[in-house]
Order: structure tokens, then C-alpha cells, then sequence
């Protein structure tokens, strides 16, 4: 068990890649904060299957974009387990939009959550780490590959990238590790859609392990860095991409 007796926050932990990043997180003996914005149902279910295969989680309601609610959750981390020891930064949104269609109410809505959100949670967090600690934020291969219409996403990703390194080197000195996880196309219930027809075979044709991810395939590699495992590892961002490189579609 890795993590026995950690406590760890997983933000976006509702679904796709933040529910795998829980369970994984669950299964190494963490008991796990399952963030949600507004699918308390699919929130309950990841905790239920948790506690089912013998685990610990709590689902906790915020919108990671605003200020009070991150507040809010943290507190409650406060009340209920007096400290934390993993942030996983996952809550996040995309708008893929060509330029001319670009509004700043969608530019807004990205950064807000993407980059404001994943910097209050750490900002909250913070106060709750002790001698340790290990924030992991979900980046994208994006952030250096960006589709055709997803300037303003992969402007938000190539932030937490930076925001994750400069971070790293600042919190260093209290033994908090900070790196980024790029996931590649990864099946979720939001990116499916795009994995069929044409796009889905070049998709599938520029990723050399020939299939797609799967949130299990992120989930390990971010238990690895929750992890004494990684405990030389920080500022990093790591590709789990089944070796995509310059897709640019």
C-alpha cells in the first residue's frame, strides 16, 4: 500500500480521469477527498465503489473557479482530517473554437477553472501540508501539441505546466513535490466523441501503442508521483501519451 494513511484531494474526481486518479489513489490505502462541481450522483458512485473494494473516501462539493467554495472544500479537509498530503488538480473545461469565433466569456470560463482554479486549490492547500506533500496537476499534450480551435485550452495547459514548475521551486524548500501529468487522447465520457470517424483514425494512427488511454493508464502514473516512489521527482511534466508527438490536428 503506497499511500497507507495519506489523505489526498482529487478536484474533477467525479468522472473520467479524476474518478480513475481517485480509485487508483483509493486501492494504495489513501483515504480520498472526491471533488465535484455539480454531479453529486457520479461523485457518490466513485466513493461508493471505493468503499466497496474496502477504501476511504468523502465527496465535497466546489466550483474549483471560485474562490469561496475552494475555501470551503479545504475547510473541511481541516475539520474532518486535520491535514492533507496529495492535491490532484483535475477540474478543468475545454472550448475548442477557431479564433474568429473566440469570446471572452469562453476565454474566461477556461483560464477561471484551468489555471485560477488549480492555483486556489494549491494556494488552500498549502496551509494544510506538513513536513511533505505531492500536488499533481493534469496538464494535456495540448499544452505542446495543440489541436486545430484550441488556442485559448492549450494556452490554459501550457500554464499549468509553467505554474507547476515555477511552484515546485518555490514550495521546495517545505518538501512539497509539484509536477504535471499530459495526458494523450485518453477515453472519457467529455472525449469520446472525438475518437470516432476520421479524426479518429488519425488520432488513433499518430499514437505509436495503436489504441487510446484510458484513466487507469493516467491513474498510475499519478499514484507514482503521490508516492515515496517519486520523492526525487518535482517540477516535472510528464507525458502518458502512448507516444504522441506533434498531432496538430
Amino acid at each position: 500500500m503506497k499511500l497507507d494513511g495519506k489523505i489526498a484531494v482529487v478536484t474533477g474526481g467525479s468522472k473520467g480521469i479524476g474518478a480513475g486518479i481517485a480509485k487508483a489513489l483509493a486501492a494504495e490505502g489513501a483515504t480520498v477527498v472526491v471533488n465535484y462541481a455539480s454531479s453529486r450522483s457520479d461523485a457518490e458512485r466513485v466513493v461508493a465503489e471505493i468503499e466497496l473494494r474496502g477504501g476511504k473516501a468523502l465527496a465535497a462539493q466546489a466550483d474549483m473557479s471560485n474562490s469561496a467554495d475552494v475555501v470551503n472544500l479545504f475547510s473541511t479537509v481541516r475539520s474532518e482530517y486535520g491535514r492533507l498530503d496529495i492535491l490532484v488538480n483535475n477540474a478543468g473545461v475545454a472550448v475548442f473554437e477557431m479564433i474568429e469565433d473566440l469570446t471572452e466569456d469562453a476565454f474566461h470560463k477556461q483560464f477561471n477553472l484551468n489555471v485560477l482554479g488549480y492555483l486556489l486549490a494549491i494556494r488552500e492547500a498549502s496551509k494544510l501540508f506538513g513536513s511533505s506533500g505531492s500536488i499533481i496537476n493534469i496538464s494535456s499534450i495540448l499544452s505542446t501539441d495543440p489541436y486545430l480551435a484550441s488556442s485559448v485550452y492549450a494556452a490554459t495547459k501550457g500554464a499549468v505546466d509553467t505554474l507547476t514548475f515555477a511552484l515546485a521551486r518555490e514550495m521546495g524548500g517545505r518538501g512539497i513535490r509539484v509536477n504535471s501529468i499530459l495526458p494523450g487522447h485518453t477515453n472519457t465520457p467529455g472525449t469520446s466523441g472525438n475518437f470516432t470517424g476520421e479524426l479518429g483514425k488519425k488520432l488513433l494512427a499518430g499514437t505509436p501503442l495503436g489504441r487510446f488511454g484510458e484513466p487507469e493508464d493516467i491513474a498510475r502514473l499519478a499514484v507514482f508521483l503521490a508516492s515515496d516512489d517519486a520523492n526525487w521527482v518535482t517540477g516535472e511534466s510528464i507525458r502518458s501519451s502512448g507516444g504522441v508527438r506533434g498531432v496538430g490536428y
